[in-house]
């Protein structure tokens, strides 16, 4: 009963301060489950970030759901989800009931306003400590490399293409290299 507590609490408290979305709530989950709790080890995490990103629905939800049920089993994926969940639920609901009074406050746009340059550094950080943290292999320094070339070229020249694209193409090349890999495996095997 106690565990389940605190995948609760560790979980509304995640999702009570973090504003922008799932990418934003990395760090503060990592520090949580990987540097305080030791729940998870980095590697460990790191495919949960994969994972909760490559599947339906939002990273937050995923990641909560995989390490609550890592944690403490079935009971432990639904309490971590609606202790994740809870916060943005009732905050909303909050906000819906005096929404016009509410964006007529400036100090509350004044307050979107510094939150959203917070959020732009908690992902931009979030994405350096992975990169400094990976594991440095000519698969994965070309996968961060050439999305990041092939985004920064389309962008400064106007060119609209899908990130679901870098997605697919990033998977599609992670199978060339396995398969590769095996076979070269089994031919210095012999």
């Amino acid at each position: 009963m106690k565990k389940y507590l605190l995948l609760f609490l560790s979980f509304f408290k995640t999702g009570l301060f973090t504003f922008g979305g799932g990418l934003a709530m990395i760090p503060i989950l990592e520090a949580e489950f990987v540097e305080r709790k030791k729940w998870l080890e980095h590697d460990e995490f790191m495919d949960v970030v994969v994972i909760a990103e490559s599947t339906p629905g939002p990273i937050a939800i995923n990641s909560a759901t995989y390490i609550g049920y890592k944690t403490a089993g079935f009971w432990g994926s639904l309490v971590s989800t609606i202790g994740v969940c809870l916060p943005s639920f009732i905050i909303i609901y909050l906000i819906s009931l005096f929404f016009d009074a509410f964006l007529a406050i400036e100090a509350v746009s004044a307050a979107f306003r510094g939150i959203q340059v917070a959020v732009v550094y908690l992902i931009f950080q979030a994405g350096l400590k992975m990169l400094r943290k990976m594991k440095k292999t000519p698969l994965s320094v070309s996968l961060v490399v050439i999305p990041a070339v092939t985004l920064i070229t389309l962008s400064l020249f106007a060119v609209k293409f899908s990130t679901v694209f870098y997605i697919i193409i990033g998977a599609v090349i992670g199978v060339i290299t396995y398969f590769i890999t095996r076979i070269r495996e089994k031919g210095g095997a012999k």
